[in-house]
């Protein structure tokens, strides 16, 4: 958890899986919202809590991120927007997500896909977490084990903790 003054460091990035041009084209979209998981969706209840930092660990206030995910089956809404939503970091750059913890499928290891940028005309990072001792990572090949999120049993479920590490430099 990030509190107090911060040390001037130089953080390593967060692991990139995907490097894509910006935007996504007319029809990207996903809604605001903290809680991702409709009703009746299948998976453990999972909260995902973290903080938005640049490379010398200061808060990125309201930082924008995109999360997106299979369910505890495996599958992914392809239909409509569930497991799906976006939303922006406080003014100490944490955010909060309710999902639930999403199954591995062929060939990939359990994960939540994501989207982080300090603004719009700075970069993108497009990401995902890993849930740790989850055996498929050993045959993911997008797997970083630098994006293994923190998990604690919590009541009625987990809660899972990670930093993003960004790069807040404007483009041009």
């Amino acid at each position: 958890m990030v509190t107090g003054k911060h040390i001037h460091t130089d953080l390593p990035l967060t692991a990139i899986i995907e490097e894509r041009p910006p935007g996504e084209g007319d029809y990207y979209t996903s809604p605001e919202r903290w809680n991702i998981a409709e009703r009746g969706t299948p998976g453990m209840k999972l909260v995902l809590k973290g903080h938005v930092l640049d490379k010398g660990a200061n808060p990125v206030p309201h930082a924008w991120l995109d999360f997106w995910q299979a369910d505890g089956n495996g599958n992914y809404d392809n239909t409509g927007f569930n497991l799906r939503g976006q939303q922006y970091a406080d003014h100490n750059g944490g955010f909060y997500l309710e999902t639930v913890k999403p199954a591995g499928y062929k060939g990939r290891a359990a994960h939540i896909n994501v989207k982080v940028r300090a603004a719009k005309n700075t970069p993108l990072l497009t990401t995902q977490l890993f849930f740790p001792n989850d055996p498929k990572t050993c045959d993911d090949p997008l797997f970083f084990a630098e994006n293994v999120m923190d998990l604690t049993d919590i009541e009625g479920g987990q809660e899972a903790n990670y930093d993003f590490v960004i790069d807040i430099e404007q483009k041009l």
